[in-house]
């Protein structure tokens, strides 16, 4: 497989404590299996979705808290070491500086200068997602965040995205693109959010249903934030699961109304 150009939303992970009760959750929502726990590698344990890999959920790590869960986003990089000097240089910080994972590839943790984390991935062994944009799988993702102006700073000067608005002006929105391929969206959180809710990046896995899929969340224990509601992206709600993720489920197929017109941003 060819490298995915640089900013390139390549994998997503998420730690729980209850790493049983994470299977059996995404299992439920999303049809998803699980491998052997990597033992070597902290117990990560990658999901699939009709046999290809389409995310992987971790414990903590031995002496590190428990934290809160959430769902982090990776984004493609060809050399992880250069990237993190970017991302140092425009702002932002490391959480977890580069590092060799066996021969899987190399990774880094990050954030913007409002708190945003995110994760680099230089693939080897291990390319990222073998699935998406269909149901089961990673679909889009945004930047939600308190200080919308500096990720939209900052992320265009780490990956060189080009950066287009929507046009209306009611809806302070962004699109992140490589060439012509929109990759990642970026918004700020409205004053309804709790303010103890922090700046993150909303991942958006794929559901043939919306609406049964609601259903499926609320079963297996999940809280719906928002939606569900009828885009011309598709159809799509918001969630916390269990143990406190967030993430959101989109049925493309059902999208409503006209594309949006954008502005190319300066």
């Amino acid at each position: 497989m060819a490298a995915q150009p640089e900013g390139t939303p390549v994998w997503a992970d998420a730690m729980f404590t209850d790493l049983e009760g994470a299977k059996k959750f995404y299992g439920d929502v999303l049809g998803w299996t699980f491998g052997e726990s990597s033992t070597e590698y902290g117990n990560y344990t990658q999901a699939y979705r009709d046999g290809k890999a389409v995310a992987a959920i971790v414990p903590p790590m031995p002496g590190q808290g428990p934290g809160q869960s959430a769902w982090v986003l990776y984004l493609a990089s060809p050399d992880v070491g250069a990237t993190a000097e970017r991302i140092r240089a425009a702002g932002g910080s490391l959480l977890l500086e580069p590092m060799k994972v066996g021969t899987f590839g190399s990774m880094a943790l990050a954030k913007d200068p409002a708190g945003v984390v995110f994760g680099i991935w230089q693939a080897g062994e291990h390319a990222g997602f073998e699935l998406r944009d269909v149901p089961g799988s990673y679909g889009w993702a945004e930047v939600f965040t308190r200080d919308p102006d500096a990720a939209n700073a900052f992320f265009p000067k780490v990956f060189s995205y080009g950066v287009r608005k929507l046009a209306d002006e009611e809806v302070d929105y962004r699109v992140f693109s490589l060439g012509d391929v929109p990759v990642l969206g970026s918004m700020g959180m409205t004053p309804e959010v709790p303010p103890q809710v922090p700046s993150f990046i909303s991942v958006y896995f794929v559901v043939d249903g919306c609406d049964a899929a609601v259903e499926r969340v609320a079963k297996a224990g999940g809280q719906k934030v928002f939606g569900p509601m009828s885009t011309p992206f598709g159809r799509f709600a918001s969630f916390v699961d269990p143990q406190g993720a967030a993430f959101s489920l989109i049925d493309p197929a059902a999208a409503e109304g006209e594309m949006p017109a954008t502005v190319e941003v300066s």
